[in-house]
């Protein structure tokens, strides 16, 4: 994408203007002892995560993928739940020449790390996996040994809980392999897990100008413990008519 083709920003808060730096507004805080954990997220006006497919493309634009692309290249793992990677058809990121600047001192492109209990990941987001950002798969103990061993040699294989993944196992697992930038996508339960173990410091909210309809969860579901939480609104841009929304810990 050249620069006649980029999408435009306004940036309606902190400030107004329209000059975006899409790279510096989603720069990361400075490290610190443990992972920081970003969450990149979409949900129609009326609060869905998904459209009438049962996947996220119908909410999403070009802006949105233009902020998508940049948050990916400033992490150094994209986490995502075995569902969401299932259902969006995740692979090994690609490499892309616009990145280099924004990568330099690590590796082209940083890794997928799937939590999955089951261990049901589409082959390529394993065998296809460049060898310096193999795939992380995050999984239990009591998942089916045959599939473990399986897994285990194309990707890395993490041992995260008993019978469920734990969401501090997760973060744990990630800070050792020096991935102390982690931008997770979802889906709504790993969002929920997340939060509840008090773990997510940011989410960055894409509020695309559609209605989803009565069907569609928001982009916390599930049954994990409450986790109710009051975030600060640090920065607010418009494009095409979506909002995005970037929030910090209250």
């Amino acid at each position: 994408m050249d620069n006649a083709d980029r999408p435009l920003f306004r940036r309606l808060l902190p400030g107004a203007g329209t000059d975006v730096d899409l790279a510096a507004a989603y720069a990361y805080p400075p490290s610190r002892d443990r992972p920081f954990v970003r969450a990149n997220m979409v949900a129609a006006v009326d609060g869905g995560a998904w459209g009438p497919s049962g996947r996220t493309r119908e909410l999403s634009s070009a802006p949105d993928r233009a902020v998508m692309g940049v948050l990916r290249a400033l992490c150094d793992v994209v986490l995502a739940g075995a569902a969401t990677a299932r259902i969006e058809g995740y692979r090994p990121v690609r490499e892309r020449e616009v990145w280099r600047e924004l990568r330099e001192g690590r590796p082209a492109t940083p890794p997928v790390a799937v939590v999955t209990r089951t261990l049901d990941v589409h082959p390529d987001l394993l065998a296809g996996a460049p060898p310096h950002a193999r795939t992380i798969v995050l999984t239990t103990e009591s998942a089916p040994a045959d599939r473990r061993k399986a897994a285990a040699e194309h990707a890395d294989v993490v041992v995260a809980g008993e019978d469920s993944v734990r969401p501090e196992a997760i973060v744990h697992a990630l800070g050792e392999r020096g991935l102390g930038r982690v931008l997770t996508e979802g889906g709504p339960h790993l969002l929920a897990e997340l939060a509840s173990a008090d773990l997510l410091d940011e989410l960055c909210l894409t509020l695309s100008p559609h209605l989803s309809g009565p069907g569609a969860s928001r982009i916390v579901a599930g049954d994990s413990p409450a986790h109710a939480r009051d975030l600060r609104l640090d920065q607010l841009l418009e494009s095409s008519g979506a909002l995005f929304l970037r929030y910090t810990r209250g």
